[in-house]
């Protein structure tokens, strides 16, 4: 059964980063298949004979100290996830925070809350980040351009690196607060 997502008004919503505890790991995994979905119009993912995409890193997440997986959720339902992590598997740089993994569900989308909840994870992490952008994903790289941008204080443009075969656009930035 769908349920309808409300409009929101002039109401500001309740908006929450969560840390994600061991038993959230299906309400996880549950929200990555519906990300790769999204995902795999830009990049090449196979679905498994399970029909579905899967996540190997997922239990990591409990098992390493430099990774913080997050839930999202909006006037208490859940909007989306953050994955953070210490090191950067695109650029090498192993002291930098990476924004490995982020997600709004289509219904959040275009209201402010992924800049909102980007912003929350920024502060709470500081130092230097990396955020990766498919250079395809011409959409996320504005939201990315404009978030980070916003954040800073002043226009942060990207560089493009390849690894594996693949461009990427890659914002770099530091986030000093706390």
């Amino acid at each position: 059964m769908t349920r309808r997502i409300p409009k929101l008004e002039t109401v500001s919503p309740q908006l929450e980063v969560i840390p994600a505890t061991p038993d959230q790991l299906p309400i996880l995994a549950n929200l990555l298949e519906l990300y790769a979905h999204d995902f795999s119009e830009f990049h090449n993912l196979e679905i498994g004979e399970d029909g579905r995409f899967g996540y190997q890193p997922l239990p990591l997440y409990w098992s390493e100290p430099n990774r913080h997986p997050f839930l999202i959720r909006v006037d208490g339902k859940l909007a989306g996830l953050v994955f953070v992590k210490k090191g950067s598997d695109i650029s090498g740089r192993e002291a930098v925070w990476d924004m490995a993994e982020f997600f709004i569900l289509r219904g959040y989308r275009r209201r402010g809350i992924g800049t909102k909840v980007a912003h929350k994870v920024w502060r709470q992490f500081p130092g230097s980040w990396e955020v990766r952008v498919m250079q395809a994903n011409v959409s996320a790289k504005r939201f990315w351009a404009d978030a980070i941008s916003t954040f800073a204080g002043s226009v942060i443009h990207p560089v493009r690196i390849e690894n594996g075969g693949e461009c990427w656009d890659m914002f770099l930035f530091e986030s000093k607060t706390h």
